[in-house]
């Protein structure tokens, strides 16, 4: 693509989602009768608001750099092969385990580090569970439609040579997603980075979004499940501000190499079988 091309796709990424988010917060502040519709407590309609307009923006930039690259875009999603739904069945199951497992150490280890201060279940834990199990798969698929197959490739583009094209890729696509979330804690923002380098290398060595979106899945719903169960029966908060982030986070970062490590193993034994 022309090098204008990617810069237009992160533009027009960053603008729709900020609109949808700045709007549907607004409108979860009048519906809730909130005096601070920004606040990082997590509501239900705030968690549902959040949940689809990430996915919502997830769609569109899928569809705007497919008409900017001139492809179908559905060689955004998987190429050479075919979107493969047993394969996102596969890699849910076993990312759901490596995620489940790394909780368990993180209770452990370093329950200090966490947000969680108790069982308790309320309505609002129900109301919370309820839009977590239903929308937070469409949140995460979403953000690997952003940075996997839209922004990764897009600013691959850059470079003609291949490994160095992957290498610029993943660069661009990890910080991109680190800076989305919008943390300055150095620890935070180590680990969404890695997060995003991780989940590019699930992208390139399966050929396709199915494990990375499976991955991010797994993590952002059994997460949001524990801090849902273990908030006391008040709705969580998400802290990203200095000093929230330690090095607890190591214990994650694990489960996002064990996940990167299986999806290699899988896709070996694949080529080995075709």
């Amino acid at each position: 693509m022309a090098w204008w091309k990617p810069l237009a796709l992160v533009a027009v990424m960053s603008l729709v989602m900020l609109a949808l988010q700045l709007l549907s917060y607004l409108i979860v502040g009048v519906v809730e009768g909130s005096d601070d519709p920004f606040s990082p407590t997590m509501t239900p309609l705030k968690s549902l608001a959040i949940n689809l307009s990430i996915g919502a923006s997830g769609v569109v930039a899928v569809l705007f750099l497919a008409r900017l690259a001139r492809v179908p875009w559905r060689s955004l999603i998987s190429s050479p092969r075919a979107f493969d739904a047993r394969r996102l069945g596969s890699y849910l199951a076993g990312a759901t385990l490596l995620v489940g497992a790394g909780l368990g150490v993180v209770w452990l280890v370093a329950r200090d580090s966490t947000p969680w201060v108790g069982f308790g279940v309320s309505g609002t834990t129900i109301a919370l569970l309820v839009v977590t199990v239903l929308t937070t798969p469409l949140q995460s698929a979403g953000e690997e439609l952003m940075w996997r197959s839209a922004l990764l490739p897009a600013a691959a583009s850059w470079v003609r040579a291949v490994r160095p094209a992957l290498a610029v890729g993943l660069v661009v696509s990890s910080l991109g997603f680190a800076l989305l979330h919008g943390s300055n804690d150095p620890w935070l923002f180590g680990y969404f980075t890695f997060i995003g380098l991780c989940t590019g290398l699930m992208a390139i060595i399966s050929r396709g979004i199915e494990a990375p979106v499976a991955f991010h899945v797994a993590n952002n719903v059994l997460f949001g499940v524990v801090n849902t169960v273990l908030a006391d029966g008040e709705p969580y908060a998400i802290d990203r501000s200095t000093d929230s982030g330690d090095a607890s986070l190591l214990i994650l970062a694990v489960v996002n190499v064990a996940m990167v490590a299986l999806v290699w193993l899988r896709e070996r034994r694949a080529r080995a079988v075709s």
